[in-house]
């Protein structure tokens, strides 16, 4: 990922809903603050929930798509256990990559696949 020209990279976990995110790459995003928690994006359309879990406990530094929403998540705070939360990975260098997201207003990312 390109978060105003610092690149952060991030592990992915292998599940039908990341799949179908790496299929929509490479991507250029404009996230907004939600709940002073995460960074979101709404995303052209919905992922796959194939096999997902109920719902996951995300902490910061956690990638996820919610689901009922159709939109992706940048947590830069640990949050509590939210229904319909896939985790789809998780920023490495935590510290420093989360650090990233935790600036105020919208964020401009690129989201690349790294092979």
């Amino acid at each position: 990922m390109i978060v105003e020209g610092q690149v952060i990279t991030a592990t992915l976990t292998d599940n039908p809903t990341t799949r179908d995110l790496l299929s929509m790459l490479p991507l250029t995003l404009t996230l907004d603050d939600y709940a002073d928690t995460e960074k979101i994006v709404y995303l052209d359309r919905k992922l796959s929930t194939a096999g997902a879990p109920a719902g996951s406990t995300p902490k910061a530094g956690t990638i996820a798509y919610y689901a009922p929403w159709g939109n992706l998540a940048f947590f830069y705070k640990d949050f509590a256990y939210s229904r319909g939360l896939i985790a789809l990975g998780t920023i490495d260098a935590t510290d420093a990559g989360v650090a990233a997201y935790k600036r105020g207003g919208e964020l401009k990312v690129r989201i690349e696949r790294a092979d």
